[in-house]
């Protein structure tokens, strides 16, 4: 995949090294040239000095629709519009944004775009919200034979009560949207972009969770 990540700090140095180590195509954009040296000098990625809600530069970056967009600078008005540059002028759907002000995550959600608080696990929400198929899970059993995962709701699974997600072995135990998190009602509809946690046995974290279970209700 080719990303751009927007910030080199101690989060988007983090995020464009896994990237690298993983195969994917990576170039990090910072106005500040001096603070490419968090990459170290084996990163195989590209480096661009620039303002990273400069369309031109984004466009000279590679960016295109099929491209993934990481908005973690410094600034939580740099990021977003970061990301709605990215987002509603060059169609990336992923796209992420950083946040140092939790109370803004409603605004910015509604708007379509993800986005990740200032906490120690920031760089690993990022890395998941762009990467999808990056099955790692958030907590396991004693035993560990139960994990919790995230995911992300899909457009092909929009509309269908939380309900239909729920088997003997699989629980859907928290929805966030729109910066609220909460236990969903089991009548609840899903929306396209809602953020699952769900329980599961270990031996299924990598299956599809979306997958219809209609037919064992």
């Amino acid at each position: 995949m080719h990303v751009v990540v927007v910030g080199c700090g101690r989060v988007g140095s983090t995020v464009a090294r896994h990237l690298v180590a993983e195969g994917h195509e990576v170039v990090v954009i910072d106005k500040r040239p001096e603070a490419f040296e968090r990459l170290g000098p084996s990163f195989a990625g590209r480096t661009m000095v620039g303002i990273g809600f400069d369309r031109a530069l984004l466009a000279r970056a590679g960016v295109t629709s099929e491209s993934a967009v990481m908005a973690v600078t410094s600034g939580d008005n740099s990021n977003i519009l970061i990301a709605r540059v990215a987002r509603e002028n060059m169609g990336v759907e992923r796209v992420v944004a950083r946040i140092y002000d939790p109370r803004r995550a409603t605004i910015y959600e509604r708007l379509g775009i993800p986005t990740v608080a200032s906490v120690a696990w920031t760089a690993a929400r990022v890395l998941r919200a762009v990467l999808p198929t990056d099955h790692r899970f958030e907590w396991s059993d004693p035993t560990a034979r139960y994990v919790l995962v995230e995911r992300t709701v899909p457009a092909h699974a929009a509309g269908r009560a939380v309900a239909t997600m729920d088997t003997a072995d699989m629980r859907v135990v928290l929805l966030a949207r729109h910066g609220q998190v909460a236990p969903p009602a089991p009548t609840l509809l899903l929306q396209q972009d809602d953020l699952l946690h769900v329980l599961l046995p270990a031996s299924a974290a990598d299956s599809d969770v979306f997958a219809s279970n209609e037919g064992a209700h």
